[in-house]
């Protein structure tokens, strides 16, 4: 995401930065700053369905990053002061690592991403903008328990996925090493554990977005 300088920001800049980064991160063809994960030989399961498995999984991480995306850039719309800002930018930037490796990914596969994925943007700069609103240690903490839930969903990924790919399995097992990072980077600055009801919630919402991901 770019950020204007030299003068304050109007409500209407705000929103067509997030516009152009709501466009680039859903429709756009990402680039990484880290070569994707594994080896680029043998990198598509050569029996069909599992093909297709392989992809609604990667398909479902690439919307799971465009949500990422989506988060960040809200909870630094509303962050209060400008270290907390400035963490959310840092995050959404080293997570379009994983959003190019996915896009990258299913582009091996013959597959696409979701077609959905300006949705989950939208939705996820709302609630990311609604965190910051509760202040800046209370959006710090969602930050962390975003990252530890989609931790435990990359685990689980990694059950699933055939044994023989190698880039796949690659690229979930770097992308899961960086969210136990960016977590406890949220914690180390100051991140509170949220109120109980929130981690149940925002399950809630990843299981109706992951369940449609996969195929649409």
């Amino acid at each position: 995401m770019h950020y204007m300088s030299g003068r304050s920001l109007t409500p209407l800049d705000h929103l067509f930065e997030l516009a152009d980064a709501g466009l680039r991160a859903s429709l756009g063809r990402p680039h990484a700053t880290r070569p994707t994960p594994g080896s680029p030989g043998l990198t598509r399961p050569a029996d069909a369905g599992r093909r297709r498995h392989v992809a609604g999984l990667m398909r479902v991480n690439h919307a799971g990053e465009v949500a990422a995306q989506g988060l960040y850039h809200g909870q630094a719309l509303t962050a209060r002061s400008e270290e907390t800002r400035a963490a959310m930018r840092r995050a959404a930037a080293e997570e379009g690592d994983h959003l190019a490796w996915c896009h990258d990914r299913l582009v091996e596969l013959d597959s696409h991403t979701s077609f959905l994925n300006p949705i989950w943007y939208a939705g996820s700069v709302a609630i990311g903008a609604a965190a910051g609103l509760l202040g800046d240690r209370l959006s710090l903490g969602f930050m962390a328990e975003t990252e530890r839930q989609v931790e435990g969903h990359l685990a689980g990924h990694l059950e699933e996925l055939p044994e023989d790919d190698v880039r796949s399995r690659a690229i979930i097992e770097q992308m899961q090493a960086d969210e136990v990072c960016h977590g406890q980077s949220a914690l180390a600055a100051g991140g509170a554990a949220l109120p109980a009801p929130v981690p149940q919630l925002m399950r809630l919402i990843a299981r109706i977005m992951t369940g449609t991901a996969y195929w649409v």
